[in-house]
């Protein structure tokens, strides 16, 4: 079976803002990263579904993402992409190269339009290292994140396509969605191709699902915007849960 996942931030009251291979930060440390990160005067714009680096090419820093989203992806010998993240804004990443000296494995790719801010290398480890509640604040959301993992991987192993699919909207719905009267509507764009990817199925098989979820009266789609029209049904079809609580505002 070919496994696919994704890192999510908040897949439970238990992962509360975080990502485990980009590391999300929140305010009131957004402002002091950004600021670290403008001092460099390295700004990058890229289109959406523009490559940013793959794993061909050794990065040239460590990117904060300023505006839009980036999809962190791998590539298998037979041309298949696994999506392991999708990154938001207040996000760095190639953070475990610059840590860990190893060689980067990863695509990253813009979601949307995005603009990044780059730091040099050596610049952000001095940075992390001179700012021990930076570092501790990684390491607490490195930990949640493995939490966060080994749930999703477990709704993945264990679930039919119909259940992968529900349990990738489910958080996709906790990290992005927004409440618009009864419905959560997931405000990022996403095509079936995208999804596939990060349910570990092939496009055939996850418009299938889709179409399942759209004639049960589950989700809608409109020009790549899925909208959850019944979240109990969604969860009671998926091995995790949604939220412990719901509030009718901001779901993340």
């Amino acid at each position: 079976m070919k496994l696919s996942f994704i890192v999510i931030s908040s897949i439970t009251t238990y992962c509360p803002g975080i990502t485990l291979l980009g590391f999300r930060m929140k305010n009131p440390k957004l402002k002091l990263e950004e600021a670290f990160f403008s001092k460099f005067k390295s700004v990058q714009y890229f289109k959406r579904n523009q490559l940013i680096f793959g794993p061909t090419n050794t990065p040239a820093g460590v990117y904060f993402i300023k505006t839009g989203l980036v999809r962190m992806y791998l590539v298998s010998k037979d041309g298949s992409e696994t999506t392991f993240n999708i990154l938001k804004p207040g996000t760095y990443f190639s953070i475990i190269w610059a840590f860990n000296d190893v060689p980067n494995i990863y695509f990253y790719e813009a979601l949307t339009d995005i603009t990044l801010l780059k730091a040099p290398r050596e610049e952000i480890v001095k940075f992390v290292e001179k700012n021990p509640a930076v570092l501790l604040d990684i390491t607490k959301r490195t930990l949640s994140g493995l939490d966060g993992i080994t749930r999703l991987m477990n709704a993945l192993l264990t679930g039919n396509t119909y259940q992968r699919i529900a349990s990738v909207l489910l958080v996709l719905a906790r990290r992005f969605g927004t409440f618009r009267g009864k419905k959560v509507v997931i405000n990022i764009p996403l095509t079936h191709r995208v999804i596939s990817t990060l349910a570990g199925l092939t496009r055939e098989s996850t418009s299938k699902e889709l179409e399942a979820l759209q004639a049960n009266k589950i989700i809608s789609i409109k020009n790549h915007t899925i909208s959850i029209l019944n979240l109990k049904m969604l969860e009671e079809s998926s091995p995790i849960s949604f939220v412990e609580q719901y509030k009718e505002e901001k779901i993340i």
